[in-house]
């Protein structure tokens, strides 16, 4: 559908960034930046896109919106391009084996537009154009986002996906938070703070042999990681967490050289 204007003034203002993560076409990373310039999405993000980066396929298939392609941000791991964000929204077409929130992609836009007014970094996060989404990049989103397709046919590729996010957050645009998130002097941790704390802990669980038999470690971690996300921990909480976690450890290794 035509209609561009280049005499107008783009959407201005925070917006969340989108995530795609294991991207294996240009073609689809091009599909999705246009979607994005549609919808106000400035910030792009890549995670070990397959074909490399830049991608000549991803700019022709862009339609214009290679400012997005140009500013785009490539990680080597899902936890690097997540490190700095308060707020995950992880899109799935699948059912998990995880307890966590499951949103349509309304109530995801409008969490994402709360978050951002409380000065929180956002992040819509998308899988491979076959798989989806891992577990273990689904364990670090906050909630889960899954849009109301015909079960039946329910694959989207990238630029559908995040044609339908991008226009539920852009529906919003008028609307107003009626009430923010008040955390005094805190704030949510981010992304890059939760994984510290997590890698922290599996580090000294490991240490104690408490993650085994070694089958069953991921499981064991996706679970802990999964329950330290439910709780919303702030900048302050992960700190004591970590704290706490020395202490123990600290202590244990006093009790330790005592013996010996």
């Amino acid at each position: 559908m035509a209609g561009t204007d280049r005499r107008q003034e783009g959407v201005a203002g925070p917006a969340p960034a989108v995530i795609l993560v294991k991207p294996q076409m240009g073609e689809n990373i091009g599909a999705a930046a246009r979607a994005m310039r549609n919808f106000g999405l400035r910030e792009l993000r890549l995670v070990a896109p397959r074909d490399g980066w830049p991608n000549e396929k991803a700019v022709a298939s862009a339609s214009g919106a290679d400012d997005i392609l140009a500013t785009a941000q490539v990680f080597a791991t899902t936890a690097e391009a997540l490190g700095d964000l308060h707020l995950v929204l992880a899109t799935t077409a699948r059912d998990r084996d995880m307890v966590k929130p499951v949103i349509t992609p309304r109530t995801a836009a409008a969490q994402a537009r709360t978050a951002l007014a409380g000065g929180q970094k956002v992040g819509l996060m998308f899988g491979a154009e076959r798989m989806g989404l891992e577990n273990d990049d689904v364990a670090l989103a906050d909630s889960l986002v899954q849009i109301p397709a015909d079960p039946a046919f329910a694959s989207l590729n990238l630029g559908q996906a995040v044609l339908i996010l991008g226009y539920e957050w852009r529906l919003l645009e008028d609307v107003r938070p009626d009430a923010m998130l008040r955390l005094g002097d805190s704030v949510p941790a981010t992304r890059g703070q939760l994984i510290g704390l997590f890698e922290q802990l599996e580090a000294e669980l490991d240490e104690a042999d408490f993650l085994k038999p070694p089958e069953k470690r991921p499981t064991m971690v996706r679970n802990l990681r999964n329950l330290f996300e439910r709780a919303g921990l702030t900048t302050q909480e992960v700190q004591t967490l970590r704290g706490v976690v020395r202490a123990l450890v600290g202590r244990r290794q006093r009790i330790g050289n005592n013996i010996r």
